[in-house]
């Protein structure tokens, strides 16, 4: 069966005085729910500048999470989990207009990931990433939805040039009723390492960073909490979050008609 170690730490950084970053998981709490449903870890990044930060992402990641633990046995990950960010960015919308009258100015960005079996999907909303750290490489698996990376893929301007504002959101949850949720599917084998964290990580630190982090089976808190040191050293103008979770064994199934068979 999927079995799974990992580890998390939030951080405020070194300069502000408050934390609009949030982080949950959920674990399987038995064997077969671990076959029916999986595991869920997701981290969201209020969005500075608006109001109610820290309101915005606590609220996005709870809906989530409670929508997971209600979902059907056994329903597809690649459907649900889009499913449940459309859900979480629903309830920040509607969050906001009922906290202030006339609505209040709130906004979060999500990244989440659920694996079950030799599979993870992951789908999110903004610039809060997940890389896949595997035989000494890190590879980046969402796409910032920043307009400055919007205007790079469109060819507009060139990779690596520095722009002011590099970080304007493009996307990012409760600002309008419905949002386009990005999602992919990646297959996982023992050894793996999903890194998710908030831009006050990825901004601060490279993707060697992360592999040394890991290197020599080290433990995850203390990669985790070395990541977010490094980062609080380089920078610390932001919150800093990230999840680690490494891949110790893997179930290989199959698909049929939609549903899964083990493979021998």
């Amino acid at each position: 069966m999927l079995d799974l170690e990992f580890s998390q730490v939030s951080d405020p950084g070194r300069t502000r005085t408050h934390n609009e970053d949030y982080l949950d998981y959920v674990a399987p709490a038995s064997p077969s729910e671990g076959h029916a449903r999986g595991w869920l870890f997701a981290l969201a990044d209020g969005v500075g500048g608006h109001e109610f930060g820290e309101v915005a992402s606590r609220a996005a990641v709870e809906k989530l999470v409670s929508g997971f633990r209600l979902a059907g046995e056994g329903e597809p990950l690649s459907v649900l989990l889009p499913k449940l960010v459309q859900a979480a960015n629903t309830h920040v919308f509607e969050t906001a207009m009922a906290t202030r009258k006339g609505g209040a100015s709130m906004a979060t960005t999500l990244v989440t990931c659920a694996l079950r079996f030799d599979r993870a999907v992951i789908a999110h909303v903004g610039d809060s990433r997940c890389y896949l750290i595997r035989h000494g490489q890190a590879r980046q698996l969402t796409r910032d939805h920043t307009v400055a990376n919007e205007q790079i893929r469109l060819g507009l301007i060139i990779k690596g040039e520095r722009l002011a504002n590099s970080s304007i959101l493009s996307r990012c949850l409760g600002t309008e009723m419905f949002v386009n949720v990005d999602s992919c599917e990646q297959q996982v084998i023992g050894g793996d390492v999903l890194l998710l964290c908030s831009d006050g990580l990825h901004h601060s630190i490279l993707e060697n960073d992360m592999v040394d982090a890991l290197a020599h089976d080290s433990d995850l808190q203390a990669a985790a909490d070395q990541l977010v040191s490094v980062a609080n050293q380089r920078d610390g103008r932001d919150n800093i979050s990230v999840q680690l979770i490494r891949v110790k064994s893997v179930e290989r199934v199959g698909m049929y008609r939609g549903r899964p068979y083990k493979l021998r």
